[in-house]
């Protein structure tokens, strides 16, 4: 946490500074250590001025002259780690037997796996899950196609699907190094929400080939949720593929981002009794998440959008660094046809969407907003700004990250919203879907809870999955894009 002292300084290094010991740099050291009083205090101690955060000590073995412990230590990095491991080598009377990096050893043979949904225990049962039986059932939908929807997995299966081309905040590391990822990801769906997720990490030289790809394996699935392909190719994908398919296809980058955000706009405005029809919302970052945000916005109705990337505000009539995508939000957005950096395009505004980069953006802009500012700094795992460093007129701020209040997470959305798709057997997506989605979630915090600091529920609030996705599927009832 930044102090006072370093309240103020903008830029990277102030952010970097800024990072806690995470989970996500854990690491298990075991110790052994001589059995004598104060000897556990010495090195706890070291293990704290080296910056690290214990959060769990075991007795493993006792040899009379000597203890072996297990202690798990959060750290802020790798490097972190390594100094952490070194501090604990040099306490007198200490042993270090091992450090073990608790992430990677969580990795170990993958994190997820296929599990049959009854045991096969007899001829019989082999029967009629496979040959002959299965025939039957292959023959019933040969004559009825709709039957696979009840006869196979395809009712709760999602294609998760990517080229790696840019994978969190690690840019184009391709599809192989992308699998843990999409991995995770498959665990969300399964753990929040019931919905059988399978990676599918491609290596495909165009956005034309990720099409093909996914257009030929579809018939297994019921939904495809892509992940991490770089803007503008994202786009791409994602309309010629769902003009291809029956089935609906979700990039999460973008609309999952659009509508967590979204939420948090519409409580962060309810808090402080401004209409959304009034507001300026600047949003930093043209990408994936970037321009989905501004175009729900815009889509509900928010007064002002104004969206940046590296070249400045999109505005009517720019021609340097566009694309089909910016050139429809420059059109449709930025009412004053603002030309100008990210300083003073947040000028009086009322809120800051930012899903760029780490410390881009100085706490003097922000100090230009309008009064009872809004911020959602969603670049991870370093923020736009700190919390910190944000001037007494920003009343809400967020992040994407978790050691801090109102955590604007996808995971909000994307299990709710396919549950959803695929409990009405869903053909497409459309904008009143995230809205809907938007509203439910936003509505799981009560006025009584509502404050500067419980802006969104929860990610383990048992309420969001239903509440997601009823408001999904009603909403895809309503628009005639549901099969049940």
């Amino acid at each position: 946490m930044l102090n006072q002292s370093r309240r103020g300084l903008g830029g990277e290094e102030a952010a970097v500074n800024a990072i806690n010991p995470s989970a996500g740099y854990a690491i298990a050291l075991r110790v052994e250590l001589q059995n004598a009083p104060g000897q556990l205090g010495r090195l706890t101690t070291a293990i704290g001025r080296a910056g690290g955060d214990i959060f769990g000590v075991d007795l493993v073995e006792h040899h009379g002259a000597s203890l072996v412990r297990d202690l798990v230590v959060k750290c802020r990095d790798e490097v972190h780690g390594q100094q952490v491991a070194q501090a604990v080598g040099r306490v007198r009377g200490a042993k270090l037997v091992s450090a073990t990096d608790r992430t990677f050893e969580l990795h170990q043979g993958g994190k997820i796996a296929i599990v049959s949904k009854f045991a096969l225990r007899t001829r019989d049962d082999l029967s009629m899950a496979y040959t002959p039986g299965v025939g039957r059932v292959s023959m019933a939908i040969a004559d009825d196609p709709a039957r696979v929807w009840d006869l196979t997995i395809k009712r709760n299966s999602v294609a998760i699907i990517t080229d790696g081309s840019a994978v969190l905040g690690l840019g184009n590391i391709g599809p192989a190094a992308s699998l843990p990822v999409m991995e995770g990801k498959a665990m969300l769906f399964k753990d929040f929400a019931g919905v059988d997720a399978y990676p599918i990490c491609l290596e495909a030289s165009s956005p034309d080939q990720i099409v093909e790809v996914a257009a030929a394996i579809a018939t297994g699935f019921g939904g495809i949720n892509l992940e991490d392909i770089a803007a503008p190719a994202c786009f791409e994908v994602e309309e010629k593929l769902q003009a291809r398919l029956d089935i609906p296809v979700f990039h999460d980058d973008q609309h999952g981002t659009a509508v967590v955000a979204l939420a948090a706009l519409i409580n962060a405005a309810r808090l402080l009794n401004k209409k959304l029809e009034d507001m300026r919302v600047v949003v930093l970052g043209a990408g994936a998440a970037g321009i989905a945000c501004a175009r729900l916005l815009l889509h509900l109705g928010v007064g002002d959008v104004i969206g940046l990337d590296r070249t400045g505000t999109l505005y009517d009539g720019r021609s340097t660094n566009m694309n089909p995508w910016k050139q429809w939000l420059a059109e449709n957005s930025n009412r004053r046809g603002l030309n100008a950096d990210a300083a003073e395009a947040l000028r009086g505004a009322d809120a800051f969407i930012g899903v760029s980069g780490p410390g881009l953006v100085e706490p003097a802009w922000l100090g230009a907003m309008a009064k009872d500012a809004i911020v959602f700094a969603l670049a991870n795992p370093i923020p736009e700004i700190m919390p910190e460093q944000v001037p007494k007129n920003v009343r809400v701020v967020a992040t994407g990250r978790s050691d801090y209040p109102n955590q604007i997470n996808n995971v909000l959305v994307f299990p709710g919203f396919f549950r959803g798709l695929l409990d009405c057997r869903a053909r497409a997506t459309n904008n009143e879907m995230k809205v809907a989605a938007a509203r439910a979630l936003a509505a799981l915090v009560s006025d009584q809870e509502l404050a500067e600091d419980y802006i969104v529920p929860s990610v383990f609030d048992k309420r969001i999955v239903p509440a997601v996705s009823g408001a999904v599927r009603e909403a895809a009832e309503a628009a005639g894009l549901a099969r049940t």
